[in-house]
């Protein structure tokens, strides 16, 4: 309880903080404004996110991910801890820097919330839609499994995986679509993420074509999103920049996100991993 009340007193703090800052001016820097200002404006920024980092609720999240990992559920009545995310039964340690990869009994390559799927279904006698009910609602099951698995690779650097065929199409089949350019605003991927130093409002988009970019934000995700009061996956994200490109959004779980993932995790290779991180 004291944890709860310590993070909730943090983020109010933070939510607190935006306005001033937002009064302040920082939200929008004139055209003619020289880069000494921008670089105040990031700085000031920067002290935000680590502010609230100092008590991230990412960590609530991880907490029941863990209880949901360990505690038996479903038909089976079994728990999750023979779940292979890829280094063996049970072993998590370092597993989710490694994904999405190939997995051998699905015969598909496979990121961490669809290989938690595979394990809901084959150990705990989930149906799919059962396992995937609510993936994207505050709390949910899925929410607090992603934080759990991902913070067991913190400290640990990204090793994009491509030894099998599969991996390396799926890859290639991501960076077209990081490319594409399509939907009514005629956005891709690549409009927003080609450039260096650019914000849209207080955040910034980062050039993840950059390793030294793709590092710094790939290594946050899933991250505690202030904005919206619950952890997001990377699946998550993605699917909602396309909606944000007013693109046709895309199943969860499908391979097109998967395979987008694919092609970030690679561009990231060797960043260390962080998170939970904590985003706007």
């Amino acid at each position: 309880m004291r944890l709860l009340c310590s993070s909730a007193r943090r983020v109010l703090r933070g939510t607190l903080l935006v306005p001033a800052l937002l009064a302040s001016g920082l939200s929008s820097v004139p055209a003619h404004a020289d880069e000494s200002q921008d670089a105040r404006t990031r700085d000031e920024i920067n002290k935000y996110r680590e502010m609230l980092q100092e008590g991230n609720p990412g960590e609530l999240s991880e907490a029941r991910g863990e209880a949901l990992w360990k505690t038996p559920a479903g038909p089976k009545h079994a728990t999750l801890e023979r779940c292979d995310l890829g280094l063996g039964p049970g072993k998590l340690e370092g597993a989710y820097a490694k994904l999405p990869r190939y997995f051998a009994d699905t015969q598909q390559v496979q990121d961490l919330e669809s290989r938690l799927v595979t394990c809901m279904v084959d150990l705990q006698g989930f149906t799919r839609e059962q396992a995937v009910s609510g993936w994207h609602k505050q709390d949910s099951r899925m929410e607090g499994l992603v934080a759990y698995a991902a913070g067991k690779s913190r400290g640990v650097k990204i090793q994009a995986s491509l030894t099998h065929p599969d991996e390396q199409e799926l890859r290639a089949i991501g960076e077209a679509l990081f490319f594409r350019r399509s939907g009514p605003l005629d956005f891709s991927c690549a409009t927003c993420h080609s450039q260096r130093d650019k914000r849209i409002r207080l955040q910034e988009v980062g050039d993840l074509l950059v390793a030294e970019d793709a590092r710094a934000i790939l290594t946050q995700w899933p991250a505690y999103r202030v904005s919206q009061g619950e952890v997001w996956s990377m699946e998550r994200r993605l699917i909602d920049c396309m909606r944000q490109m007013r693109w046709p959004e895309p199943q969860y779980l499908s391979e097109a996100i998967i395979a987008l993932e694919a092609f970030l995790q690679k561009q990231a290779e060797g960043g260390v991993m962080q998170a939970p991180g904590i985003k706007r």
